[in-house]
């Protein structure tokens, strides 16, 4: 997401912060906070809010400081008046919210940051956007990678044979750099998977190679592992000459910091989002707790 769309969008959500002085909390209405999230049907925005709700319960964390059932009323096409169910939400509420929403939706990355970020500094709200975005490409890398071994088993080939081709592959992809010879390079631990100190391009550029390897091993039906090493390299060979094309050498682009670490940090943020947000002013009358009506 780049820079001047995540401003455009912190805008946005910057005009529909409520807040009250008396409590000292600002808070966000869910039928405001929908469509930002990327959602057109309150049904659909209403199960994240459920998964998000029982989510708050799991973590013992009292539900009414941070959901309250509202009742609103609205306009309809004829001006006429009719109450609809809404929801008051802190900052943690919506932070759990975006963690329940649906993955795809390239809103949800910006509002996870948003609401995780206490002061949602602009320049922080995009350094978690990247760490979310790389933390999605090494999931989706490990998915893939998966994937292969489970096919590549299918068709004769075991562990040891699996470990060979997805060095191969590497070796393509890195300009003749042995998986191995990068790890020295970036000086990552022997211990340690690769993948875990790679930028989300060179994560994205494994991903991609390694998923036309399925295409093709899975359409072709190819078995054994000498025709699947040659599929393999083959592709990464394509991946790396594409990225060549625009001047990017793999090797060349330096290590990024363990996402293992980073995951870690952000586990720890998020224990004191709770803590941070507060807790929702008093009802006021025609205002109806969640963990009262039930969800």
């Amino acid at each position: 997401m780049d820079q001047k769309r995540v401003e455009t969008i912190k805008q946005q959500y910057d005009l529909v912060v409520h807040s009250d002085a008396d409590a000292n909390i600002e808070f966000w209405y869910a039928r405001e906070l929908m469509p930002l999230l990327g959602y057109e049907r309150w049904e659909n925005f209403e199960n994240a809010i459920s998964r998000a709700i029982e989510s708050c319960e799991t973590s013992g964390v009292t539900l009414s400081d941070h959901f309250r059932e509202v009742t609103k009323m609205i306009t309809t096409g004829k001006n006429a008046q009719r109450p609809v169910r809404d929801f008051m939400l802190t900052r943690y509420a919506c932070y759990l919210i975006a963690q329940n929403g649906d993955p795809k939706k390239e809103e949800i990355a910006f509002a996870q940051s948003y609401f995780a970020i206490q002061t949602r500094k602009q320049e922080l709200i995009e350094e978690r956007i990247a760490l979310i975005e790389r933390t999605k490409a090494r999931g989706r890398l490990r998915e893939s990678e998966k994937r292969l071994s489970q096919n590549i088993y299918e068709r004769g080939v075991d562990d040891a044979g699996f470990g060979r081709i997805r060095s191969k592959g590497d070796q393509a992809l890195f300009g003749g750099y042995t998986t191995q010879e990068m790890k020295d390079k970036l000086g990552v631990k022997d211990t340690r998977p690769l993948a875990d100190f790679l930028p989300t391009l060179t994560i994205a550029a494994k991903n991609l190679a390694t998923e036309m390897t399925n295409y093709n091993v899975e359409g072709k039906d190819l078995h054994g592992e000498p025709s699947i090493t040659g599929e393999h390299v083959q592709n990464n060979r394509s991946v790396r000459e594409m990225l060549g094309q625009r001047g990017i050498m793999p090797e060349e682009l330096p290590a990024s910091e363990d996402i293992k670490k980073l995951e870690r940090s952000v586990k720890s943020q998020e224990r004191k989002i709770a803590a941070e947000a507060g807790k929702l002013p008093e009802a006021e009358n025609g205002e109806d707790s969640a963990d009262d009506e039930g969800v």
